[in-house]
């Protein structure tokens, strides 16, 4: 968060006085992005920066012309003196109070484009969409590709959604709640809700006065971490033996053995306009699991609208799952099911499905995963 609501820069702006270089931190000479920058590289991590578009301290705000001048110098600022920037982070919030204001928003992308072409333009932005909510919830159904306006009509568009929510009730750090960071039980609900529904999570850690993650923060991360190294350890389907009811062109290299193989860039399909079709898998041996994973290859677009999950059991098939979009990846949690034998069946699909991963894992209680 290069800047928020309130205005203040944490990097040394020339553009106003309101910014570190007038804070007593390393008595004016700190650049807290630019040293964010450099530990994201020394760490390997890729470094996106957010500017509040909404500015309560700069006098130009309201007067449109003059303040998206002033923003667009600041956003020049951020991304010209730090290296490579992986995404450009806005939002539109304003609170009740805020002056009348139109933002400029094609110029903003304009900018970033010039300055940081790979950068991805989220959440008011043409790469990546806000869900909608703050609580860590996808839709059910969530297309990634979306109608959007332009100036000759109405398009589809890639623009795929995060969901963003807090570790902590709000999305600031307070002492007074270092007691309620959510627990374990919740983030991975939360993930099942956003990354397990065609969504990207964006988990929010707020630094403390040391400017550290706090301790009960990065403690919870690391269970998570363990929850999901455990319940995502082994792919019980990794070695079954799939066939399909439709392949394109019956060509083997969209056989449904692509789906179970490993490899994301291969993938198992049907004929143009085949909207329905089924694929079994024989994992070889009774196996017990209560999470499933699949995944479209979404570089041909997202296609399925509906599908079930079924089980061989007492000799008939019994449906244990069913779901809408499935998009770069849809998770299922389920009671416990024994059987040697799953059918996906895709009951509607857009131009033909495709189908590029799928995973059956056996999730341990949390408790026993902790111990």
């Amino acid at each position: 968060t290069a800047k928020h609501h309130d205005g203040f820069c944490l990097w040394p702006s020339k553009h106003t006085e309101h910014s570190v270089k007038n804070s007593p931190y390393k008595n004016g000479q700190g650049d807290i992005v630019g040293e964010l920058a450099v530990a994201c590289r020394q760490a390997g991590l890729k470094l996106g920066l957010y500017l509040s578009p909404w500015d309560r301290h700069e006098p130009t705000y309201g007067d449109s012309a003059s303040y998206n001048k002033f923003y667009k110098r600041q956003l020049r600022e951020i991304l010209s003196n730090y290296g490579e920037i992986a995404e450009v982070w806005f939002d539109g919030a304003k609170g009740p109070d805020a002056k009348d204001m139109e933002y400029d928003w094609p110029g903003y992308y304009s900018l970033i484009r010039e300055l940081q072409p790979n950068a991805v333009i989220a959440i008011c932005g043409p790469d990546v969409r806000w869900v909608g909510n703050e609580s860590g919830v996808a839709r059910e159904t969530e297309w990634s590709v979306v109608n959007r306006s332009t100036d000759t009509g109405q398009n589809l568009a890639w623009h795929p959604a995060e969901t963003d929510v807090s570790i902590r009730p709000g999305w600031f750090y307070h002492a007074s709640q270092d007691d309620k960071v959510k627990s374990v039980e919740k983030l991975l609900e939360i993930y099942f809700t956003s990354v397990g529904r065609n969504s990207v999570l964006l988990l929010n850690l707020p630094p403390d006065k040391r400017g550290l993650i706090h301790e009960n923060d990065v403690q919870r991360l690391r269970q998570l971490r363990q929850v999901l190294d455990a319940i995502f350890d082994e792919n019980l389907a990794a070695r079954a033996t799939a066939t399909a009811s439709h392949v394109k062109a019956d060509n083997p290299a969209y056989g449904a053995d692509k789906i179970v193989d490993g490899d994301k860039e291969i993938y198992w399909t049907t004929d143009d306009w085949t909207s329905q079709a089924s694929v079994e898998f024989d994992l070889g041996r009774a196996q017990t699991f209560n999470v499933a994973e699949l995944a479209e290859y979404i570089a041909l677009g997202q296609r399925v609208e509906e599908f079930v999950l079924e089980a061989w059991v007492g000799g008939k098939w019994k449906e244990f799952a069913r779901g809408t979009t499935i998009g770069y990846k849809r998770l299922l949690r389920f009671d416990d099911i024994t059987t040697s034998r799953v059918r996906l069946r895709i009951l509607n699909s857009r131009v033909c499905p495709t189908l590029s991963g799928f995973g059956l894992y056996h999730a341990p209680p949390i408790k026993e995963i902790l111990e």
